[in-house]
């Protein structure tokens, strides 16, 4: 058998504050999710998203600690150059941490970073011009 990834999950102290982010960035996640101790959310493609609050965590994990510095990101494609600074702006202006401004990457992207409200590192991308035309410098 080969395992494949079903899941992504994050554990979050508050879960309404999650949610919002979240939907800022198109995830479908019904209003009273807010309130529950685990929500989950199913993409296109059959990938899960979760988010478990401390409490729910540490009922079967009561020595569980937040890590310390990112290791995993969660990356959204925001379609276009200008999707990657608009959705930026939107996350900035709401309050969110900016980490990366957006920036032509040297790898063919608009990309930029955030933080949600837990931390987590949420890359934004979007292939540029040249690179989603096949067009070369």
């Amino acid at each position: 058998m080969t395992p494949r990834l079903d899941l992504a999950s994050l554990t979050v102290a508050d879960m309404a504050a999650s949610l919002a982010f979240y939907r800022r960035l198109g995830l479908e996640l019904p209003d009273d999710a807010d309130g529950q101790p685990h929500v989950e959310v199913v993409l296109p493609g059959g990938l899960r998203v979760a988010w478990d609050t401390v409490e729910t965590v540490r009922s079967f994990d009561p020595g569980w600690t937040p890590a310390v510095g990112a290791r995993v990101a969660l990356a959204f494609d925001c379609g276009s150059p200008e999707g990657v600074d608009a959705c930026y702006r939107e996350l900035t202006d709401a309050g969110h941490e900016g980490h990366l401004k957006p920036w032509d990457a040297f790898w063919g992207q608009r990309y930029a970073v955030v933080h949600d409200p837990d931390g987590n590192t949420v890359e934004l991308f979007a292939a540029l011009p040249s690179v989603a035309t096949g067009a070369t410098s």
